[in-house]
């Protein structure tokens, strides 16, 4: 048996069976990660979502922002933007349940034995494991309620960036949701950055990579992430990064949590590079 830990595929259906290919992936042995962005900006994100579906619990997915976004558009608490690219998902006789299914999916994936803890985006600076659990949990319950409409609503906003114990209601769960969906960089207080979404370097003065924040609560512990296609496949004090830009043309990356072994397929593309 052999696990596998996919970048962002977004949409990008025939690479992701390319990759599966390349692994070898075995359905009655093997288990596969997803990052989250399993939709939009590439052309078959209705593909894509029924196929990691129907892997049932050989697949755990977390949620990303492109995700949360479509499930809002569906809700009707947000609209299509020019580069949306899941109408194929909401046009669907089964979409129904498909996002039944993707709403009940996880913020953070931990698995203790593996000694592995997986999210889209990234933790705030503050966070230790045990906190990263719970303020998952709490957006998790939300969402998975019987009327998100008012959370998805709410969503949208970069405000507030700074996390306090004691943030309450929408405030709280738009900044929990932040941090595991959208977060690339930190001021060096801790405070959320996530205007800037290029590559390391030239970011505003002061700021840093959200796992370069000193006094990171968080660095005792493996975590992979996507979401950050600039960086690309990264390996550093504690975190690897497996978005490698399939969606603008690089390729689609596979990590064997096992060995570490990684595998890669390229990609056509289907927007520009950098694209969020």
């Amino acid at each position: 048996m052999a696990v596998y830990a996919i970048g962002d595929v977004q949409g990008c259906f025939d690479e992701l069976l390319a990759l599966f290919e390349a692994i070898r992936f075995s359905t009655k042995h093997d288990h596969v990660w997803f990052t989250g962005d399993l939709v939009n900006r590439g052309t078959q994100s209705l593909e894509v979502l029924r196929f990691v579906k129907d892997l049932g619990d050989r697949a755990v997915a977390v949620l990303g922002n492109h995700d949360l976004h479509l499930l809002a558009v569906a809700a009707g608490a947000a609209k299509l933007r020019p580069k949306d690219s899941f109408m194929d998902v909401l046009e669907a006789p089964d979409r129904d349940r498909l996002l039944a299914w993707l709403r009940r999916q996880a913020l953070l994936h931990h698995d203790a034995k593996l000694g592995y803890t997986m999210i889209h985006a990234g933790l705030p600076p503050q966070w230790d494991l045990a906190t990263a659990r719970a303020c998952a949990a709490e957006v998790e319950q939300v969402l998975r309620g019987a009327d998100p409409l008012a959370f998805f609503q709410q969503m949208y906003g970069a405000q507030p960036t700074r996390w306090r114990d004691d943030l309450a209601s929408w405030d709280r769960w738009r900044f929990i949701t932040n941090a595991f969906t959208r977060l690339r960089y930190c001021e060096a207080d801790g405070s959320l950055a996530l205007a800037y979404k290029g590559a390391q370097g030239g970011q505003p003065a002061g700021q840093l990579p959200w796992f370069d924040v000193a006094d990171r609560r968080s660095a005792n512990l493996n975590i992979l992430f996507g979401h950050w296609s600039t960086l690309g496949r990264y390996e550093g004090r504690g975190v690897t990064c497996l978005d490698t830009g399939c969606v603008w043309g690089a390729a689609l990356t596979a990590l064997r949590l096992d060995d570490r072994h990684w595998f890669s397929v390229s990609c056509e593309g289907a927007c520009e590079p950098g694209e969020d």
